[in-house]
C-alpha cells in the first residue's frame, strides 16, 4: 500500500479550513480523512481540525479492525462521537456558532476499503472498470439530481451548488453513508474535497491518475490544475494505492 495527502490554501482564500491526513494504527491498517471545514469567523477550520485530531487519537490507540464489519462499526461509532464534540463546542463558544464541517474517510487494508462520507467531500476509485465517484454528495444540487430536477450538467453551474443538506457538528444526529469495496492490487482510491472537484473533471483525474509521475507528483498536478482553473478554495486530497512495492510507502 502507497499513499500520500496533500492540501493547499488555493489562490483565493486567506486560510486553510480543510484538514485531514493518513493515519497508520497498531495494525497497521490506514485511516486516510478529508474534511472540508465551514462556518464563519474562521470557525471551519475549527470543526475540521477537531474532526481530525480525535479521530487521530482514536485511530492510532485502536486495533483489531480485521473485517469490514470492524471497519463500518468503527468508523460509524467514532465520526458520531465526533459530531456530539463539535456540536458541543459550536454551542458554547459564540464564536464559533454554526461552524461545521464535511468529512470523507476511508479505512484500507490489504483485502478492503471501507469508505464512510458526509457532506461534498468525495471519494473516488480508479480500478480495472475504470474511474468513477463512489461517494454521494449531500447537497442541494445533488438531490435536485437525482430526483430528476435538473440535469448533471446544469448542477456544475446552479447558483445554490454550495448548500449542504448535511453536515458533520450542526445537529445532534447525523446521517452518514458507509460502504465497503473490495480493494485489490493496482486500485487507487482518491478522498477530496470540493475545491478539487468543483474545478478539475473526472477524465482529467483519471488522466492524471494513470500518468507515470510518483504519487507525491500526481497529488501535486491536481492540486496545480485546480489552482490553474482558478482555485478559489481550500484543495486537499489523499491518495491510496494498493501495491505491493513497499518503496515509497506511507
Amino acid at each position: 500500500m502507497k499513499a500520500v495527502f496533500q492540501t493547499d490554501r488555493g489562490k483565493v482564500r486567506l486560510h486553510n479550513e480543510d484538514a485531514g491526513g493518513i493515519l497508520i494504527n497498531q495494525d497497521g491498517n490506514r485511516l486516510a480523512i478529508v474534511a472540508d471545514g465551514m462556518g464563519g469567523h474562521r470557525a471551519g477550520d475549527v470543526a475540521s481540525e477537531m474532526t481530525l485530531t480525535q479521530l487521530k487519537n482514536e485511530w492510532e490507540a485502536s486495533g483489531g479492525v480485521l473485517t469490514a464489519g470492524d471497519a463500518e462499526n468503527w468508523l460509524k461509532d467514532q465520526i458520531t462521537k465526533v459530531n456530539s464534540l463539535v456540536l458541543e463546542h459550536a454551542t458554547t463558544h459564540t464564536e464559533c456558532d454554526g461552524m461545521g464541517t464535511t468529512i470523507v474517510a476511508a479505512i484500507t487494508t490489504d483485502r478492503f476499503a471501507t469508505i464512510a462520507n458526509i457532506g461534498d467531500s468525495r471519494g473516488y476509485l480508479l480500478n480495472e472498470s475504470g474511474f468513477k465517484q463512489i461517494t454521494e454528495d449531500h447537497s442541494l444540487v445533488n438531490e435536485l439530481v437525482r430526483t430528476g430536477q435538473i440535469s448533471k450538467e446544469d448542477a456544475e453551474h446552479h447558483p445554490r451548488k454550495n448548500v449542504l443538506l448535511r453536515a458533520l457538528g450542526t445537529e445532534k444526529t447525523v446521517e452518514m453513508d458507509i460502504k465497503t469495496i473490495i480493494f485489490e492490487e493496482g486500485d487507487v482510491l482518491l478522498l477530496c474535497s470540493d475545491g478539487l472537484s468543483n474545478k478539475v473533471n473526472e477524465t482529467e483525474m483519471m488522466e492524471i491518475l494513470l500518468s507515470e509521475n510518483n504519487l507525491d507528483q500526481k497529488a501535486g498536478s491536481l492540486i496545480s490544475l485546480a489552482n490553474e482553473y482558478g482555485g478559489e478554495d481550500n484543495i486537499t486530497l489523499a491518495i491510496i494505492e494498493f501495491s505491493d512495492v513497499s518503496e515509497g510507502d506511507v
